[in-house]
């Protein structure tokens, strides 16, 4: 094989990632019905906030916070808690996504394999212990952790630090969005390849080493 390490994205890369079906099970628990206007609104908030997260300009507790202000406001939770009761709904509807077992179990023990997440902390490691795959990754980088997200290179030096600084043309990133995943990839030096299940027309000016529209055909690729 080409590689010595492969770096995997966690949402929408190996696990599913509905926030949807996750805020309306984090209101339902709290007795409020949590509709698709309601969605629109928080991704209006979340969106941008996720964007200046990953340029540095804000911070993971300012992201996580922020975005559940309007609704803490309204209820007699605080924002904090809020975002502490979404998060353990995500890990409750955790699901791997299709292939991604397979794929994982047939890197074992031939390839170095971890995880660069700009995901949080809380919810990273409760879906991993529940997967039975925590064992899988090393190192597990999580951007709250470190105080730097992707695409910034000091993510994936990081990383490198921890894995002893194997040579970069062996490493290979793997992820579903081409501005943190692919990009910060590519300003670390290392190969990418973008995970595009949708089929979503590539940006301009970011280069994916490989595309593949699933964790099957990655597996192939890799394996080949």
């Amino acid at each position: 094989m080409k590689y010595q390490w492969i770096l995997f994205d966690a949402d929408d890369t190996l696990f599913n990632f509905d926030a949807f079906e996750g805020l309306k099970l984090m209101f339902s628990r709290l007795g409020r019905v949590f509709s698709e206007e309601d969605y629109a609104f928080y991704q209006a908030i979340n969106k941008p906030l996720w964007v200046d997260y990953q340029n540095g300009k804000i911070d993971a507790l300012q992201l996580q916070t922020t975005r559940f202000e309007p609704w803490a406001e309204q209820m007699t939770m605080s924002a904090r808690d809020l975002n502490s009761a979404f998060l353990q709904a995500m890990a409750d509807i955790c699901t791997l996504l299709p292939g991604a077992e397979e794929l994982l179990r047939a890197l074992c023990g031939k390839v170095g394999m971890g995880i660069i997440t700009n995901g949080f902390t809380e919810l990273q490691s409760l879906r991993l212990e529940r997967t039975g795959l925590k064992d899988m990754f090393s190192p597990l980088v999580i951007s709250e952790q470190i105080g730097i997200a992707k695409p910034d290179a000091g993510i994936f030096e990081y990383a490198f630090s921890l894995m002893d600084h194997p040579p970069r043309d062996r490493i290979l990133m793997v992820g579903d969005n081409p501005h943190s995943d692919i990009q910060g990839g590519l300003n670390a030096g290392i190969d990418t390849c973008w995970v595009n299940v949708h089929g979503a027309e590539q940006p301009e000016g970011i280069e994916p080493h490989y595309q593949v529209r699933s964790l099957n055909e990655l597996q192939a690729l890799l394996l080949a």
